[in-house]
C-alpha cells in the first residue's frame, strides 16, 4: 500500500467525506493529536465496532468551533475560563444539554473537543459542525500519526489527507470540569489547564 496522500481536490473529496458519513460511514481524518476516526452522532456505534472497543467507554463530540459546542453543554463558568485553550488540544468532560445527542452523552456528560487543524475543521464544517470521533486505532494500541498509518489500519471507508499539516503525536489533553480534575495528561500541560480555573468556586 503506498504512503502517497492522494492528488484529489479538496471541495470533492471534502463532499466525498461527508456523503460517507450521510450514509452512516467513518472518516478517517488527521487532527493535531493524532489520527481520528469520525461519524455522524446517531452512527456513533459504529466507531465501537470497528475499533473493538468497550461501549462502556465513550466517544468525544468535536465541534467546528466553540459556538458549536456551547448549544451541547450546560453554561457553566469553568467551561468559559478554559475555552481559552480551544480551538486546541483539551477535551473538556462536562454536563451536557438536553440539545445534546444520547450517545454522546452517556450519564449526562460530553466530551467536548475543539480540533485546530484545518482538515478537521473543514470537514466538521462540511456536516454541521459536529461529529462522534475517537482516535484512529484499534482499541488498545497506539493511535495512527500518519495518512499511510491511518490507511493501513483499514478502519475508515474514507481517510482524508493531512493538507501538509502533520499531527504532532500527543493526544489531547482531558479533563473532568466539574470535579476539576486532569483524567489524562496529553498536549497541554496539566498546570496550564487547573490554572485557568484558579479563583473560581
Amino acid at each position: 500500500m503506498t504512503s502517497r496522500q492522494p492528488d484529489v481536490p479538496w471541495a470533492a473529496l471534502l463532499l466525498e467525506a461527508a456523503r460517507v458519513l450521510r450514509a452512516g460511514g467513518v472518516v478517517a481524518y488527521p487532527s493535531e493529536t493524532v489520527w481520528g476516526l469520525a461519524a455522524l452522532p446517531d452512527a456513533a456505534a459504529e466507531l465501537f465496532r470497528r475499533k473493538g472497543r468497550d461501549e462502556g467507554k465513550p466517544v468525544q463530540g468535536s465541534f467546528l468551533d466553540l459556538e458549536a459546542a456551547r448549544a451541547f453543554v450546560q453554561p457553566d463558568r469553568a467551561f468559559e475560563a478554559l475555552a481559552v485553550f480551544l480551538p486546541g488540544p483539551l477535551t473538556l468532560v462536562t454536563p451536557a444539554s438536553a440539545a445534546c445527542p444520547a450517545a454522546l452523552a452517556p450519564g449526562g456528560r460530553v466530551g467536548v473537543r475543539v480540533p485546530d487543524h484545518p482538515v478537521a475543521q473543514a470537514l466538521l464544517a462540511q456536516v454541521g459542525g459536529v461529529l462522534a470521533t475517537t482516535s484512529c486505532n484499534r482499541s488498545g494500541e497506539a493511535a495512527a500519526l500518519t495518512f499511510a498509518q491511518a490507511r493501513e489500519l483499514d478502519l475508515a471507508d474514507l481517510v482524508l489527507p493531512d493538507a501538509g499539516v502533520p499531527a504532532q503525536g500527543l493526544p489531547s489533553t482531558v479533563l473532568d470540569v466539574p470535579a476539576r480534575r486532569v483524567l489524562r495528561e496529553g498536549a497541554v500541560p496539566a498546570a496550564r489547564v487547573l490554572a485557568a480555573l484558579d479563583g473560581l468556586a
